[in-house]
């Protein structure tokens, strides 16, 4: 793909403004790893077994954080608790495949996200990594 021609062939600006509107209000699903368990798990001096039990629900055997009762994340509180931890996920927004299906799916999202279209320009090169890491 990254010899392909793609719309964003001139990269794409964004930067975090830790606005936390990704990170609110909304129910769904933060992805989780092993590894990351673990990373998350030592930053907050737990035992995987007591984050697993505090912080996460399994679904269809892949592991997801919990959120509060009004849909934000465990670990939003005025800002991400874990942002040096926070899931690949995390660190991948916006660059998410469903994201970059076209320029009008991105311009959409982006007037949710004052971040995108702002900021650090990512190379086309960057961009593939994150949808291929993610």
């Amino acid at each position: 793909m990254e010899s392909e021609k793609v719309w964003f062939e001139n990269g794409l600006q964004f930067e975090c403004t830790k606005c936390g509107d990704c990170c609110r209000g909304e129910p769904g699903y933060v992805w989780v790893s092993k590894d990351e368990i673990n990373s998350i798990s030592l930053y907050l001096n737990m035992t995987t077994i007591e984050f697993a039990n505090k912080f996460l629900r399994n679904v269809d055997d892949i592991y997801s954080l919990i959120e509060k009762s009004n849909g934000d994340c465990i670990f939003y509180d005025n800002g991400c608790t874990i942002y040096n931890q926070r899931p690949l996920q995390c660190k991948t927004f916006p660059f998410w495949n469903g994201h970059l299906i076209s320029k009008d799916i991105w311009d959409e999202i982006s007037k949710s996200c004052s971040g995108m279209n702002n900021g650090i320009r990512y190379s086309k090169g960057e961009i593939l990594k994150c949808m291929r890491d993610y």
